[in-house]
């Protein structure tokens, strides 16, 4: 089975693993009448199940702090989730492959090898899935936002890793915790503004004229709980703390967009198989799918629900998404 990399990229405790346990748990709800299955391995398949159950008892207190446990707090290893992705009642086609990774890796303290593998699997991956915490983005004017999103940080990844760039890459900025600022159209766009300026560094370094054709960069929300709200922070020694609260009494889990981050790599993986160029890395995208019409098809029909308006945009690189 041919695999495909995508790197969950953030620090400790923005929500990378939090994202994809709502991405994979809301796939079964949005596919539709597609003809698609996403099927994790035993080791995903426990660890996500668990991370779901801390998610949903998230809501038996009112104001939740900060969120699930993070990575970081776990054993620190690279954690990987592998999905296979098929035809419903067939063996997988494809694998989808996220490295997770403890988010001390971009940590100053953090050793030259564990740096080293954080540009090499940037370097490797066919999409970069960007956790941006949006309180931190959007609250007092962005003040804990670099401190907590580290955008500099993960600008000088991105320099380097893709020098000479030779494929073509997607960039996913995902927003998690964001439901407050998502409760309209206005708002939504507040939100988009502050991305663009919160990560201008990094937009403008894709925006390049090396990378301009080769990137593209979409911006997709998710609502990771869906019935919280943030409400405040608390300072405790320099260090902020931002507290959450139920949208209601009974309001129970309910992420929103979730998958729209898979929609979106879907596409981008659709139009790469249709593309005429030599890809060479991804050449065997245009095997497998133009051997599997159904398949082809029915990815088609999942990416073609990607939105792009209350806060979803494409920044640059629509080329490289039409299908």
């Amino acid at each position: 089975m041919d695999e495909l990399k995508i790197t969950m990229l953030g620090p400790s405790g923005v929500g990378k693993t939090t994202l994809l346990t709502a991405l994979y748990e809301q796939f079964e709800n949005t596919i539709g009448k597609t003809d698609l299955q996403l099927t994790p391995d035993e080791e995903s398949s426990a660890i996500l199940q668990e991370r779901l159950m801390e998610l949903k008892s998230l809501l038996n207190d009112f104001e939740p702090r900060g969120g699930v446990r993070g990575t970081e707090g776990e054993p620190e290893h690279l954690r990987s989730f592998m999905f296979g992705l098929g035809k419903k009642g067939k063996k997988p086609s494809l694998k989808l492959h996220f490295q997770d990774y403890p988010g001390g890796y971009h940590a100053a303290k953090a050793t030259p090898e564990k740096k080293q593998f954080v540009k090499k699997m940037l370097a490797e991956c066919v999409a970069v899935l960007i956790a941006i915490d949006a309180p931190a983005l959007m609250e007092q004017k962005g003040k804990w936002h670099e401190q907590i999103n580290r955008v500099q940080q993960m600008t000088d990844l991105f320099k380097i890793a893709y020098q000479e760039l030779e494929s073509p890459r997607l960039v996913i900025f995902a927003p998690v915790k964001c439901e407050k600022y998502l409760k309209d159209e206005k708002t939504a766009q507040e939100m988009l503004i502050r991305i663009k300026e919160g990560y201008a560094k990094l937009i403008d370094l894709l925006n390049s004229a090396a990378l301009l054709t080769k990137v593209a960069v979409v911006v997709t929300p998710v609502q990771t709980v869906g019935s919280v709200v943030f409400s405040r922070v608390e300072i405790d020694s320099n260090i902020p703390h931002f507290l959450f609260r139920k949208t209601s009494h009974d309001a129970a889990y309910s992420p929103t967009d979730s998958e729209q981050p898979l929609r979106y790599l879907l596409r981008f993986l659709l139009k790469l198989h249709l593309d005429t160029r030599n890809w060479g890395l991804f050449n065997f995208l245009r095997d497998l799918l133009g051997r599997d019409y159904y398949l082809k098809e029915a990815i088609r029909q999942f990416a073609s629900e990607c939105k792009t308006n209350n806060g979803f945009a494409i920044l640059q690189g629509e080329d490289l998404l039409k299908v």
